[in-house]
C-alpha cells in the first residue's frame, strides 16, 4: 500500500473535501472521459445521491459540480472567476470546458438531488451523464467521493483501485505493527520510512518543495482566519470567533495571573481559524479532510509558537509521520464522515497530529504509534451531524477540541516508553466496525444528532 503525503494532504477549497472537492474532481474526470470519446456530446446531466444529496446544498456540492463541469479544479480554484462562470452558466444554460465544444447544462433541471436510498458502493455517490442532441444518454459514469478528496469510479471501487500506482516502495507496510517492525529492523523513524517511499515517486527537491508549500498554505489559512471577522455564509448566522479569541489572548500576554489552561484557547483559536476559513469556502489543505482541516495545522502552529526548541526545519518530519498514520487509517478503515462518522475525520486528524507532534518532540516509533492510538481511541463513536448540513456546527469547535486531544495524547505517550495495551491497529479496526454499525442518520446526512435537535434558523 502506498499513499503519498500529497494524497493525504491536498490543497483545495472549502467547505468539504468529500462534498465539494470530490464532486469537482469527479466532474473533471468525466470531462476527460468525454474528451477521449470518438463521438461528440451535446449536453450534460448530473444526479447526487446519499449524503451528497442530503447535505449537498450546505456543503456547496451543487456549486462544485457545476464549476467542475465548467473546467474548474480545486488546486487552481479562482474565486472571482468561479463567480463569473456561475453567473454565465445560469444565464446561458451551458458550460464551456476547455477542450470540448460548449455543452447544454441548465443547473435548474440538469442537476438533480436524489433523496432515495444511496448508491450501493458508498454513501457519497453521484452519476454524471452526457447526452446527444435529442437528450438521450450516450455516456455515463458513476463516481464515489470516498473522503479526503479521493474519488473512485464504480469499477475502481469494486476492484479496490484506491492506491497509488507506481514502482515498488522500499518499506511497504499495511499495518502499524508492520511499520514498527520495519522501524526496529532498519533503525529508521516512521518519517524516514515514509520519506524513502516518497522518493520512489519524486526527487528530494520536489518532495521538500511540495511539503514546504503544504505548510505555507496551512499557515496562511490560520493567519487569514485569525484576521477575518463577520458572519459565516449558509444561513445559520454563525459568527467568526477565532479573531476575537486571538486578540484577547494577545492582550493577556505578560499578565501574571494567566491560568495555565489558557494554552488550550491558543490551540482552539488556531484550529477554529482554519475551519472558519473552510466554512467560508476559502483555500485549505485536506488534513486528511476539509471538515478536520484545522487539527494538524493548529498542532504544528502550537508547537512552533509555544514549545521551546521548535523549528520549521522539522515540519516535513511532522507531515511525513502524520501521512503514514493517515494512510493506515484510510487503508484499514476510513477517513470519510459519510462512511464512519466524525471519528473518521477529526478522530483520524487527531491521531495523525498526535503522531507528528510526538515525532518532532523526540518520540521513538513505539511512542509515536502510542500517541496516535490514544488520540484515535478517545474519538471512537463520534458522530457526524452538521446542523443544516453546513461544516460549521459542531465542526469548527470540534477541530479545536481535536487539537487539544492530539497534544494531550502526544504528551501522555512521551511520558511512557511506548508500551501500551491497545495497539493502533486495534483502534483503527474498532473505528471501522463502529462506523459500519453506526446508524446512517449519524453519518453526515444531517438526519440525526445535533442536526435535528438544534434550531436551523
Amino acid at each position: 500500500m502506498f499513499l503519498s503525503v500529497f494524497e493525504m494532504f491536498k490543497i483545495g477549497i472549502g467547505p468539504s473535501s468529500s462534498h465539494t472537492m470530490g464532486p469537482m474532481v469527479a466532474a473533471a474526470r468525466f470531462l476527460d472521459h468525454l474528451r477521449a470519446m470518438p463521438f461528440t456530446a451535446e449536453g450534460l446531466r448530473a444526479s447526487l445521491h446519499g449524503s451528497l444529496a442530503f447535505t449537498g446544498v450546505g456543503h456547496a456540492t451543487d456549486r462544485a459540480v457545476i464549476l467542475g463541469l465548467a473546467g474548474f479544479a480545486p488546486e487552481t480554484y479562482d474565486g472571482e472567476a468561479a463567480e463569473a462562470a456561475l453567473k454565465a452558466i445560469r444565464e446561458e444554460r451551458r458550460v464551456a470546458p476547455p477542450g470540448l465544444a460548449p455543452l447544454a447544462f441548465d443547473p435548474e433541471t440538469d442537476l438533480r438531488f436524489d433523496y432515495g436510498p444511496p448508491l450501493p458502493g458508498h454513501s457519497n455517490g453521484m452519476i454524471l451523464m452526457a447526452t446527444d442532441r435529442q437528450g438521450d444518454v450516450i455516456a455515463q459514469e458513476t463516481y464515489y467521493s470516498v473522503g479526503g478528496g479521493f474519488v473512485l469510479t464504480e469499477a475502481e471501487l469494486r476492484d479496490g483501485a484506491d492506491t497509488n500506482d507506481g514502482p515498488p516502495v522500499p518499506h511497504a507496510f499495511k499495518t502499524a505493527a508492520e511499520m514498527l517492525e520495519m522501524c526496529a529492523a532498519t533503525g529508521k523513524s516512521i518519517a524516514a520510512l515514509k520519506r524513502a517511499n516518497e522518493l520512489t515517486r519524486r526527487d528530494a527537491a520536489t518532495l521538500d518543495a511540495g511539503m514546504k508549500r503544504l505548510w505555507q498554505v496551512m499557515n496562511d489559512c490560520i493567519d487569514r482566519g485569525l484576521a477575518a471577522e463577520g458572519t459565516l455564509p449558509g444561513g445559520l448566522k454563525v459568527r467568526r470567533r477565532a479573531h476575537d479569541i486571538h486578540q484577547a489572548l494577545l492582550a493577556e500576554r505578560g499578565q501574571n495571573q494567566r491560568a495555565p489552561h489558557t494554552i488550550n484557547d491558543w490551540m482552539s483559536a488556531y484550529a477554529m481559524a482554519v475551519n472558519e476559513e473552510n466554512a467560508a469556502g476559502g483555500q485549505v489543505v485536506t488534513a486528511p479532510t476539509n471538515g478536520a482541516a484545522g487539527v494538524i495545522p493548529a498542532t504544528i502552529r502550537y508547537w512552533l509558537d509555544h514549545v521551546p526548541g521548535a523549528t520549521t526545519a522539522r515540519i516535513p518530519e511532522f507531515l511525513l509521520t502524520a501521512a503514514a498514520i493517515g494512510g493506515l487509517v484510510k487503508h484499514n478503515a476510513s477517513i470519510s464522515g459519510a462512511e464512519c462518522g466524525c471519528q473518521a475525520e477529526v478522530g483520524s486528524a487527531a491521531a495523525m497530529a498526535a503522531a507528528g507532534l510526538a515525532a518532532v518532540m523526540g518520540g521513538t516509533p513505539p511512542q509515536v504509534e502510542n500517541a496516535a492510538e490514544i488520540a484515535l481511541e478517545h474519538h471512537l463513536g463520534m458522530t457526524c451531524d452538521p446542523v443544516r448540513g453546513l461544516v460549521q456546527v459542531p465542526c469548527i469547535e470540534r477541530n479545536g477540541l481535536g487539537t487539544i486531544k492530539a497534544v494531550s495524547a502526544a504528551s501522555l505517550a512521551l511520558r511512557g516508553d511506548g508500551t501500551h495495551l491497545v495497539p493502533l491497529d486495534s483502534a483503527i479496526e474498532t473505528m471501522r466496525q463502529t462506523g459500519a454499525d453506526m446508524s446512517e442518520k449519524y453519518k453526515e446526512t444531517s438526519l440525526g444528532g445535533l442536526a435535528v435537535n438544534v434550531p436551523n434558523c
